[in-house]
């Protein structure tokens, strides 16, 4: 375990941006890390909203196996807490952020969800991208003070446990749910989609 964190730290040093990184680098980064994960949100959104029966329920799967996987990464942090870089005053830090348990990166969780439930949904081309826009995001997050790459491994290796435990789950109870989504959300909305403002 020691060595692992040795190599964990390695890593850590070999990313995380110093005084001397150029400021148009790190003003890049903090927008990667900070705001590009809001796209995810958006794009689930737009998925849903465009009627196609697929989009919805990998969007609606992505939002299952996200919020199980971040209550999973809450348990891993009660009981395993570790501190982050900025917390033992190892490397550089960019931008504020709470001294909570590290391990594992809940934007790393979010974005490994993304991706992994897109490919194995078969939207290839949008999970590729999604994939980019991922790694991306983990390495800003490094980067810039606030995360190991370990937390990154960590998240990704949860998330794909986590999809793969409740995949059995989502096959017997996904399409109740989803037809529970559906009149739910026709209910909500049926004004608008009455109007034809938005796809039934």
């Amino acid at each position: 375990m020691e060595s692992l964190e040795a190599l964990n730290r390695s890593l850590f040093l070999a990313i995380n941006g110093t005084p001397a990184t150029p400021h148009w680098l790190i003003k890049t980064a903090l927008v990667v890390a900070n705001d590009l994960i809001l796209l995810v949100p958006l794009a689930l959104v737009l998925m849903w909203l465009s009627g196609d029966a697929r989009k919805r329920a990998i969007a609606l799967r992505v939002c299952v196996v996200t919020l199980v996987t971040l209550g999973v990464n809450q348990a891993i942090g009660l009981a395993w807490p570790h501190p982050r870089p900025f917390v033992i005053g190892l490397g550089h830090t960019f931008f504020a952020h709470a001294p909570d348990s590290s391990f594992p990166s809940d934007h790393g969780t979010v974005c490994s969800v993304f991706v992994l439930t897109l490919l194995l949904g078969g939207m290839v081309r949008t999970g590729l991208v999604a994939l980019v826009a991922g790694v991306a995001i983990a390495w800003s997050r490094v980067f810039l003070g606030v995360h190991y790459p370990f937390d990154m491994i960590g998240a990704l290796v949860v998330s794909c446990l986590v999809y793969a435990v409740i995949t059995p789950v989502w096959n017997a109870c996904g399409a109740a749910l989803m037809q529970f989504a559906v009149t739910l959300y026709r209910s909500l909305l049926a004004l608008p989609i009455r109007q034809g403002w938005l796809r039934p």
